[in-house]
């Protein structure tokens, strides 16, 4: 599980690094609020741990700006901000908990492990549309009880996609983050991987944003 860390006190911030490292989560630590908007669109997160008052965007217009472009990535606050009016503020803008500075590191596990319960972060079973699932440790796609075995970048390609539901994945994204070190593949292998996955679950669910990328489309 991949977390974004936004806490502008060095020591802080790397107590929390530790912590969750410690607990077996891989952490990217940054420092102000541009410098999270900047990687927040390079790379993939599972959950977003944010302060507020930081330099440049503040936390609260940083998953302002997330929310109204369908980023779903769950966050959590840490703050010392703790006026009904900020926790209001914190809720309103998208936030899915907001924690109280100072707190327990204790805490920050459990408001951890709580959104991981609610929003299912650690199931195996993800749910694609109606009647239909994908298995993302045994890659098949399950419809209506027939379950489909996928080939692995197709079944890697569907991962990143419903990772980043809602939100317009570009090929070279997904180049970047797929293929990593390997050869990048060419418009037409996404393309084809892309039709492949259609034919399974059908037309609606992946969109083909022209000459840009794709989205996975889940209301």
């Amino acid at each position: 599980m991949k977390i974004l860390l936004l806490e502008d006190d060095l020591i802080l911030n790397e107590i929390i690094e530790e912590f969750l490292q410690d607990l077996g989560y891989n952490v990217t630590c940054v420092y102000d609020g541009m410098k999270a908007s900047e990687i927040m669109y390079d790379e993939h997160f599972d959950l977003l741990i944010l302060d507020v008052n930081v330099p440049n965007i503040t936390g609260f217009d940083f998953l302002k700006s997330l929310r109204e472009e369908s980023i779903t990535t769950p966050a959590i606050f840490i703050t010392s901000l703790n006026s009904i009016e900020d926790i209001e503020e914190g809720f309103n803008v998208g936030a899915d908990d907001y924690l109280k500075k100072p707190f327990e590191l204790k805490e920050l596990e459990l408001r951890i492990n709580n959104i991981k319960r609610l929003l299912h972060l650690d199931s195996d079973e993800l749910d694609i549309g109606e009647k239909i699932s994908f298995n993302t440790k045994l890659n098949y796609i399950n419809y209506d009880g027939i379950k489909t075995k996928l080939p692995l970048k197709e079944a890697q390609v569907l991962k990143y996609l419903l990772k980043n539901t809602n939100r317009c994945v570009s090929q070279d994204e997904l180049s970047s983050n797929i293929w990593s070190y390997e050869s990048a593949p060419t418009s037409s292998t996404i393309r084809t991987y892309i039709k492949n996955i259609r034919k399974i679950i059908g037309e609606e669910y992946i969109e083909t944003i022209k000459g840009v990328g794709y989205r996975f489309n889940k209301k």
